[in-house]
């Protein structure tokens, strides 16, 4: 498919294509695909490509052995990976590598995609692998973007895509309000089929973005934005295909005949689902999830601050409001930065010149949107019939008022197509399209996010959001700013947009984001979560009593994958046969992602 014919084509929608778009986002998607494109420079590659083969395999060993694979499985089920890289898009992205990768685009690849369609066969991938001592990497659907996408962390790896054959909806139960799920569905399938259903009285939490898959993002520990955001802790019960290939059931599903896997998340002794989010110590076939009940109403609002100095004070009034459940959902508290990056326009638009856009462009360009200039805004969804909902907006209103200038923005005042109107959906549990915006900010646009956790308090806000400034404004970057508050913690998401096709805009994005991790660690402040190429660095900060947690998590790894075959790398844990041989990414290592060989 030329360039031009990828730019065009038709985007996948559901129930067609298991990773589809939902018919009632079709137009929407079809016009954030015309904005990537028209800001795509970077050229296509036509270049026919022999497979990489991972290290501690000979090549014709290693193509005899996907030569059995394809015996065992199906040869339509297992791909070379041997064809020009084909970036695309959100809906039509590769399963090879990452799309909008940090590195050489050569570097974090896979040898092969293998398709399994069933728990059993992805048990045969694995013995496949234990045999040959090939290294394997799992995804849902490979829409981790900014965290790597579906890139493998060890170069010539198999990739292992579980979305495209394990795509069911294998149980909604309209009484309990849970589901039990395959990795290929995504929060849109979910949404769609609960409606074709009938079943109004269930929501579903959804991320930003609705296209992810709902197990993939949920053990990677990803957020949503109703009361029900924490998606993590609303799973109950999982299937896992262990490195060795034996299979478990979490909780309830050991008990055979069970009939509350998905209402209790716990069973009887150990509770063994923490293992198996962001790790590498099990393949997840299966994922039950808990529903939201529809509330009984939903009203969204927005107050917009003037002063970047007024998110001290704005945090001391969210904690105890988030704490007592007056403020219901995880809500965003974004910088006008972002917002005006959220239109869809290119950064030339506003400015042309070197280093980050400065403040007065970005606040001229945000007096002229609907919403008016400002420094931060907070968007919000109260829950519940009328009179709760006027009960609690009430306070809401009285509490924000006691920072100088807040406004509260009429929703009716603004126009289909505005920021808010996305964030009312997502908190209602309706699946949107409409994040993706901002990334057309660079040409051939990427991003990577800094992601550290902190209490709801000022210092803690100022810190990271002076942090973040600082380093920004040392490698020339537009800083984009936005705070995710939970019931207790809030994460700071902090996204660098880059230009995938600059070699020097992607070095200061990594240098950027390295001494980001590193002096907010000294702070106290930890990413929850991050890209593949940052994964070790991070891993490191967690190095309490002479870094005892890695080395609890690699006796784990050694013991449930003694091959080392499984996603090695994956969170900074490395298998025995890895270590001490070079392959940690740090700071001192560079854009080198591997190391010298494996043990045998």
């Amino acid at each position: 498919m030329s360039f031009i014919d990828e730019a065009s084509s038709s985007v996948p929608t559901l129930p067609g294509t298991h990773s589809g778009i939902p018919t009632y986002l079709l137009e929407k998607a079809t016009k954030a695909k015309e904005g990537i494109f028209e800001g795509r420079t970077k050229p296509k590659r036509e270049r026919q490509r022999l497979p990489v083969v991972p290290q501690g395999i000979e090549r014709d060993d290693f193509i005899a052995a996907l030569e059995e694979l394809r015996a065992e499985l199906g040869a339509e089920h297992v791909e070379v990976n041997d064809k020009p890289l084909k970036d695309g898009w959100y809906m039509e992205h590769p399963n090879t590598h990452d799309m909008m990768t940090i590195l050489d685009e050569e570097e974090l690849i896979a040898s092969a995609v293998v398709y399994p369609g069933s728990t059993e066969e992805v048990q045969q991938v694995v013995q496949w692998a234990n045999k040959h001592k090939v290294p394997v990497f799992p995804i849902s659907m490979g829409r981790n973007l900014g965290y790597g996408g579906a890139a493998p962390r060890v170069r010539g790896s198999v990739t292992i895509d579980l979305g495209k054959r394990m795509n069911k909806i294998l149980d909604i139960n309209p009484e309990d309000y849970t589901c039990l799920v395959e990795p290929g569905v995504s929060f849109y399938a979910l949404y769609e089929t609960l409606k074709e259903k009938g079943y109004d009285h269930m929501w579903i939490d959804s991320p930003d973005l609705g296209g992810g898959s709902v197990l993939g993002n949920t053990i990677d520990r990803g957020v949503g934005y109703t009361p029900y955001g924490d998606h993590w802790a609303c799973h109950s019960g999982l299937e896992v295909v262990l490195p060795t290939g034996e299979v478990i059931r979490t909780g309830m599903g050991a008990l055979p005949g069970n009939n509350t896997w998905q209402t209790f998340p716990y069973g009887f002794g150990p509770y063994s689902d923490g293992i198996f989010s962001q790790s590498n110590f099990g393949i997840v076939t299966k994922m039950g999830m808990t529903l939201m009940p529809n509330p009984g109403g939903y009203e969204s609002f927005m107050y917009t601050f003037q002063n970047d100095s007024d998110l001290g004070p704005l945090m001391e009034i969210i904690r105890p409001l988030r704490i007592s459940n007056i403020l219901e959902n995880v809500a965003q508290v974004r910088h006008v930065a972002q917002a005006v990056a959220a239109r869809g326009l290119p950064r030339t638009d506003f400015y042309t010149g070197d280093g980050p856009i400065p403040s007065s462009v970005i606040h001229d360009a945000a007096s002229k949107t609907p919403v008016g200039d400002h420094a931060w805004a907070y968007y919000g969804m109260c829950y519940g019939p009328p009179h709760i909902r006027a009960y609690k907006l009430a306070i809401v209103d009285a509490e924000f008022g006691k920072v100088a200038g807040a406004k509260k923005i009429d929703p009716s005042t603004l126009p289909e197509d505005e920021y808010f109107w996305s964030r009312d959906r997502v908190a209602a549990g309706i699946p949107d399209i409409h994040e993706l915006r901002w990334v057309n900010w660079a040409p051939n646009g990427g991003h990577i996010a800094f992601s550290p956790v902190s209490p709801i308090r000022s210092k803690d806000a100022m810190a990271l959001f002076e942090l973040g400034r600082e380093k920004h404004e040392k490698y020339g970057i537009d800083f984009f700013p936005a705070f995710c508050v939970g019931l207790r913690e809030m994460h700071l998401i902090v996204e660098i947009v880059f230009d995938r096709d600059d070699a020097d805009k992607k070095r200061a994005a990594m240098a950027c984001l390295r001494e980001m991790i590193d002096d907010a660690a000294r702070l106290g402040y930890g990413e929850y979560r991050t890209h593949l190429v940052l994964m070790d660095q991070v891993a490191g900060t967690y190095s309490w009593g002479d870094g005892a947690l890695m080395k609890f998590n690699e006796r784990l790894k050694d013991a449930l994958d003694p091959n080392g075959i499984l996603a090695p790398g994956r969170c900074g844990i490395w298998p025995r046969r890895y270590r001490g041989r070079g392959w940690e990414m740090t700071a001192a290592t560079g854009d080198k992602s591997e190391g010298d060989g494996v043990a045998e």
